[in-house]
């Protein structure tokens, strides 16, 4: 049976029609959860947690400032609070015990690369080698498995999201940042990390003698104004 060109060219444009409403469609139901969420996501990335929670984190990385790391977690233990340390795998291969304190303290881990490198600045295996030989490195330390990845420098691309996902990580990056490790101010340190707060923030810090300084008065406001401080996975899954 011939069908004419005037027939072809109709149902070429029903084609069309019908495959912009599909996809149309499948865009916005993934609106749709993105706002039923609250959940600040970007292209994948994780920028905020529920921002209808009381929930916030704390979230510091870490490949120096090893004599303030205890510290912090006794600070954090004073107030039953909670947070994400991501561990520089060049840094976790010689702090197997503080790493087994943070765990023991219920706190979470996170991965910040193995060398620091900006990631957007590399292909797809070397950024799988930086991600997954700090995730094996913790898992033979303590039987732990990271599931949430920290781009060094806030340095990525579609590759480093993708590499990520592939390893069953989400990637992380920040509401607020302290740059404690530029300015090292406790009074800039902790207006940074508390103004305007609010539910979902993702508070990036490193462990600096400044910081642990204001760490304290951060921990005071946190739970002062109703927020609660928990780890990064528990407020981007609420």
């Amino acid at each position: 049976m011939k069908i004419s060109k005037q027939n072809l060219i109709v149902n070429l444009l029903l084609f069309v029609i019908v495959s912009f409403a599909l996809v149309s469609s499948i865009v916005l139901n993934q609106n749709e959860l993105t706002v039923y969420a609250n959940v600040n996501v970007t292209d994948g990335v994780y920028y905020a947690g529920n921002t209808k929670s009381n929930k916030v984190s704390l979230m510091i990385n870490v490949y120096w400032g090893t004599e303030f790391i205890l510290p912090i977690l006794d600070e954090l233990d004073k107030y039953n609070a909670k947070c994400t340390f991501f561990l520089g795998g060049m840094w976790a291969k010689d702090n197997e015990a503080l790493i087994k304190e943070m765990l023991a303290r219920g706190h979470e881990l996170g991965n910040h690369g193995y060398y620091h490198k900006n990631h957007a600045n590399l292909d797809s295996s070397a950024q799988r080698n930086e991600i997954y030989n700090t995730n094996q490195l913790v898992k033979e330390l303590c039987d732990y498995d990271i599931k949430l990845f920290a781009p060094p420098s806030g340095s990525y691309n579609k590759t480093t999201v993708m590499v990520a996902s592939d390893l069953g990580m989400k990637t992380i990056m920040w509401t607020r940042d302290t740059i404690d490790w530029r300015d090292k101010d406790e009074v800039l340190i902790y207006s940074r990390a508390i103004k305007n707060m609010k539910g979902g923030d993702l508070i990036l810090a490193h462990p600096t003698e400044k910081t642990l300084e204001a760490l304290p008065k951060i921990l005071n406001y946190i739970y002062s104004n109703g927020f609660v401080a928990d780890c990064v996975s528990q407020t981007i899954s609420e």
